[in-house]
């Protein structure tokens, strides 16, 4: 008896005809198509999102190795080769380096030294360049995306109004179908736009607290190369430090107080 109500009330209960497909359905070609362009705007973005992130991510990794083992080195030579030949910053160093190899030519010095500096500027641009490749798009994506689900919304409702002109009454079963493509069109279109400009502003964050580490590597780059190797930035390892501050430790004057008695005769 039990089994016999439950296959009963199972078969009473109402189907839902109001779903995400059925109203893409209803929407026809023209909701797929809105549908297919934000799903595009999506998967570009995240991949961009992904690739940027792991290119900026080798960039600060081979940083540490730049303040650990590059300045160590006895020359500019010498130190590029303990870079990744790939790595933008062996591209500033082969870049300095040719422009040494060529200010030589140059009879003023003041003409020798702009060489320089225009030549790791055009290295630094080059990078920031690239590392900027890309997020063009997350910036449309995230300004175009909410307009093009709004395109969508617009449809959906204009399809609402034509169903309640025909059907001369606004019953739910006439503007549901329509007014549920619209709002779906809008939310898809918001959860586009959103992490692309999230992603936008993070990753343009990350870019310029590169594009400062480059500069300031750059910097070093053309001091040294005027100074024929005589100015480094102080690069300082632990043990060098720990070493140094037993050092001063060891020289610095005693600060105790001492006690003296004194004896009467």
């Amino acid at each position: 008896m039990l089994i016999e109500l439950l296959a009963a009330a199972g078969e009473a209960a109402p189907q839902n005809s109001f779903g995400f497909m059925e109203a893409m359905e209803q929407g026809g070609v023209i909701a797929w198509s809105i549908f297919g362009v934000l799903v595009i705007m999506s998967v570009g973005s995240f991949y961009i999102l992904i690739t940027k992130l792991l290119e900026q991510r080798k960039i600060f990794a081979e940083y540490k190795n730049v303040r650990g083992q590059f300045w160590r080195a006895s020359t500019l030579r010498e130190g590029a080769t303990k870079l990744n030949k790939n790595s933008a910053w062996r591209q500033l160093v082969d870049d300095g380096l040719a422009a040494e190899d060529a200010h030589s030519k140059m009879t003023d010095s003041l003409e020798a030294h702009d060489w320089l500096h225009g030549s790791l500027a055009r290295s630094e641009a080059s990078i920031n360049s690239k590392l900027a490749g890309g997020l063009p798009f997350l910036a449309t994506v995230g300004a175009t995306a909410p307009f093009v689900g709004l395109l969508g919304t617009v449809i959906g409702i204009y399809r609402a109004l034509i169903n309640i002109g025909i059907a001369g009454s606004a019953s739910i079963d006439k503007v549901a179908g329509p007014v549920g493509e619209a709002l779906i069109m809008t939310a898809i279109g918001l959860l586009v736009a959103v992490p692309a400009v999230l992603a936008y502003n993070w990753l343009q964050s990350r870019n310029k607290r590169i594009a400062e580490l480059l500069s300031g590597f750059s910097t070093d780059i053309l001091a040294n190369i005027n100074s024929k190797g005589a100015v480094k930035p102080a690069v300082l390892t632990k043990a060098a430090s720990t070493q140094q501050a037993g050092k001063a430790a060891a020289t610095a004057p005693a600060t105790g107080t001492t006690t003296t008695t004194t004896t009467k005769r």
